[in-house]
């Protein structure tokens, strides 16, 4: 079936016995035990599984066209579960411009527990070759990257991690499964904040893995989700399945607005640069066309200035709200460098902007007035 179908239909796949069309939301947190004593496979407690968090799963794991999937409490949890499946003393290679969250779990809680990790250009191939050693086991992609839309080729990446033994995993936040399917390109492990699109209204917190196979190391995540307990609530499982019913028409709508702004702003006297992959003019567009069946809603600029005129700029929006996030329905814009905060290597003079669905003459008018 094609996405449009799945994100409609997968819920519904393992639904309760009863002929609901919408799954009902299951919030008890502890399932009676039969009176012969509990047996494996039978519900237990809601941390360990849950209705919800099983049907919401199995979408995942249906529109990433995996194996397996584990639902986290926040994208960030995820990306944490996924670290943790590796032993004190692994090694990782991480792109250098990588989201500002994953930068500081790998520095500030990583690393004091012993993961070794380089954080470099991966726009090149032969050096994330030259910096891997006989202790890297896992390899970081995030394609387009936050905030420089940096692209990596996730296909040749994944061939060279295999063949020296290690495992590759993707964030596919930005681009998510409507996209971009890194699992049919040879990743191992498909990460999310399934707070940004998935979500799509700004208004759950969330995150995933996802798994191109079962076996050890997915075990492995399995088992930090149940016992390290950062799960979502049957209601934001429930929330986030319903959300992503219409996931695929969301997303055609941030391409195709995504597009129109980009080409606007690459016009503009005041913009020096703009990244985004659908652009002709972007150094990883060949790449990106290759692995991508749409470029997202995510947009990064320079203005012709430095700090001070990129805040004011985004201060003027009268329509574009001042927010750090993305994904949402509405569209949100903000000076990156001040949400990164230290370690940032981001220019000064950049924003960055998630592009909603509100009509584009409107977004058009409004970026026209702040630049103005």
């Amino acid at each position: 079936m094609h996405k449009d179908t799945q994100a409609i239909h997968a819920a519904m796949e393992i639904a309760s016995d009863a002929a609901d069309i919408v799954p009902p939301v299951h919030r008890s947190t502890v399932y009676e035990i039969d009176k012969e004593g509990r047996s494996k496979g039978d519900w237990h407690y809601t941390r360990l599984e849950n209705p919800n968090r099983v049907q919401w799963e199995h979408v995942l794991k249906v529109l990433e066209e995996g194996e397996a999937a584990a639902a986290f409490s926040s994208g960030v949890a995820a990306a944490s579960a996924v670290l943790q499946a590796l032993s004190p003393g692994d090694h990782i290679i991480i792109p250098r411009d990588v989201y500002a969250g994953n930068r500081r779990l790998v520095n500030e809680l990583m690393k004091p527990w012993g993961l070794q990790a380089d954080f470099i250009d991966m726009t090149d191939l032969e050096n994330i070759s030259g910096h891997m050693n006989e202790k890297t086991r896992l390899i970081w992609v995030e394609t387009p990257s936050n905030p420089m839309m940096n692209i990596m080729d996730i296909e040749a990446i994944s061939t060279l991690a295999h063949d020296r033994e290690a495992i590759v995993c993707v964030d596919n936040t930005w681009p998510t499964p409507v996209n971009q399917l890194p699992l049919n390109l040879g990743a191992d492990l498909v990460v999310h904040s399934t707070t940004k699109y998935f979500g799509g209204h700004s208004d759950i917190l969330g995150g995933a893995v996802v798994a191109g196979e079962k076996g050890p190391l997915f075990d492995k995540i399995r088992l930090i989700q149940q016992i390290g307990g950062a799960v979502p609530s049957p209601d934001d499982c429930w929330l986030l399945a319903r959300s992503t019913r219409t996931l695929p028409y969301r997303m055609r709508g941030h391409n195709e607005n995504a597009e129109t702004l980009a080409r606007f702003l690459e016009d503009h006297s005041r913009v020096s640069n703009v990244f985004y992959p659908g652009l002709a003019s972007h150094g990883g567009h060949k790449i990106a066309g290759k692995q991508m069946s749409g470029y997202g809603g995510m947009i990064s600029f320079l203005i012709d200035g430095g700090r001070d005129q990129a805040i004011d700029i985004v201060g003027r929006a009268r329509l574009i709200s001042r927010a750090t996030s993305l994904g949402g329905v509405e569209s949100t814009w903000e000076h990156r460098r001040s949400s990164e905060g230290t370690g940032s290597e981001t220019p000064e003079n950049l924003i960055r902007i998630s592009v909603g669905l509100e009509h584009p003459e409107d977004l058009l008018e409004d970026l026209e007035y702040a630049l103005g």
